[in-house]
């Protein structure tokens, strides 16, 4: 594992082949390796699985809800507030529309390309308002296009219960009589429409009164996002092993060369070059040396002319 070196004095000592392994490279190299691994298994393979967690979550969510009869709104959000387990419940609600209180959502594809969303509050019969997403409208420009509108009067709707989104980070402005929005926050709607809303809302079903064009519900499968999870932590233990694996293949090389410098230096001084041990494995030659020997080879072998006599003026 070490080789032999003299100082300046003569004196042989032996120097470690790890000191080979200090220079600017292989420390950058192993430093890089060390930190992708570091961030493999604490951030990016948790990321993906943590997706695929909430991914199957909500699934069994949407399955349990969809496999019982919708319950009353105000079972389900607790004094106008849901729960973080009552997402996707489907919900029954009695009262009428308020078409004075509308927005629409703004910059949300739907299946069929650019939409906007119809958001109007609905003041249920126990007192409280909620805020119904009643489907999307296609538009092919910024321009809010026509949509049906709320009926009159007392209406039963069923729908699912929807969380809150996160604050925008855009303002609400009012173009053509329209409030539009940039996220659905009962909170923000509310004091821009100046109605109470109950915080969370509902997401209305297909076939309901007031339907524009139903929210669709989310496929139920899960995604690549557990692949993908298992991927980074096969990356994260790859690259350690990868490293290791070119310094063995340094230091077999390296060893290899020793042996060979300690074979030559071991044959007698006045041995001819075919008395001296031949190494174990021939040194490469340069490619100038196998170009010189390649031409020599070609001019020996091409043909000669024959010389033509020259007479005594040289004809």
């Amino acid at each position: 594992m070490s080789s032999t070196v003299h100082d300046r004095y003569g004196t042989r000592r032996r120097r470690s082949p790890w000191r080979a392994f200090l220079k600017p490279g292989w420390i950058v190299s192993a430093l890089i390796i060390v930190v992708f691994s570091y961030f493999a298994f604490t951030l990016l393979a948790p990321w993906q699985l943590n997706k695929d967690s909430d991914i199957v979550e909500r699934n069994e969510r949407i399955a349990e809800a969809f496999a019982h009869d919708p319950l009353p709104a105000s079972e389900v959000f607790d004094g106008g507030i849901l729960g973080d387990t009552g997402e996707w419940r489907r919900v029954s609600l009695t009262g009428r529309y308020l078409p004075e209180a509308e927005a629409v959502l703004r910059m949300r594809p739907s299946d069929s390309g650019p939409a906007v969303q119809v958001l109007t509050a609905f003041a249920a019969t126990d007192g409280t308002t909620y805020l119904v997403n009643r489907g999307y409208e296609p538009t092919t420009g910024a321009d809010v296009p026509p949509y049906a509108p709320a009926p009159e009067g007392e209406v039963s709707i069923v729908g699912v219960a929807r969380l809150d989104e996160a604050p925008p980070e855009r303002a609400s402005f009012t173009e053509d009589g329209h409030l539009q929005v940039y996220g659905i926050n009962t909170e923000l709607i509310g004091q821009d429409l100046g109605a109470p809303l109950a915080r969370d809302y509902v997401q209305l079903s297909e076939g309901q009164p007031g339907e524009v064009t139903a929210m669709p519900i989310p496929q139920l499968d899960r995604g690549s996002h557990l692949s993908y999870g298992l991927q980074w932590i096969a990356f994260g233990i790859m690259a350690p092993l990868g490293l290791g694996y070119f310094v063995y293949a340094e230091v077999r090389e390296r060893r290899r060369a020793r042996s060979e410098q300690e074979e030559l230096a071991a044959a007698p001084a006045d041995a001819t070059p075919q008395d001296r041990p031949t190494p174990s494995r021939p040194a490469r030659r340069s490619r100038r040396e196998e170009r010189k020997n390649f031409q020599e080879a070609l001019w020996d072998d091409a043909p000669q002319r024959p010389a033509h006599p020259r007479d005594r003026y040289g004809r």
